[in-house]
């Protein structure tokens, strides 16, 4: 896997991720049984970030490392920051406008770090491996 596969990976998921915001589910949403708590701007949020991943994946692949290493801890420090404001329970509205709950700031932290690695994945597929004989 390369940082343009990755890249475009996390990036359809963001993409399906605030599209699944906007229906009605117990994971994703603004109902306060939803696992993880979300709004319109908090969908969309997630829309842009997964349309970010693709543009870069696409149109400069060789930024892609770079990109996820800083977006890594952008998600990282937002985990961070909803633990300092709320703990492990409890809901806010992270920076004044995002909505977040505890297993936002886990899920925060998680993502931050995968993204993060993500970024140290190869640029370029290395010829010889995974190749087929």
């Amino acid at each position: 896997m390369t940082t343009k596969t990755a890249s475009l990976l996390i990036g359809f998921t963001f993409l399906a991720v605030g599209l699944l915001g906007f229906v009605p589910n117990p994971i994703i949403g603004d109902s306060h049984n939803a696992i993880f708590h979300t709004d319109a701007v908090h969908n969309m949020v997630h829309l842009a970030s997964g349309a970010l991943f693709v543009l870069v994946a696409l149109a400069a692949p060789e930024r892609a490392a770079t990109f996820l290493k800083v977006f890594g801890v952008v998600y990282f420090l937002l985990g961070v920051i909803g633990f300092v404001a709320i703990g492990s329970e409890g809901m806010t509205h992270l920076l004044g406008f995002l909505p977040v709950n505890g297993a936002d700031n886990y899920l925060h932290i998680a993502l931050g770090v995968v993204i993060f690695l993500a970024g140290m994945l190869p640029r370029r597929r290395i010829a010889g491996i995974g190749s087929r004989i």
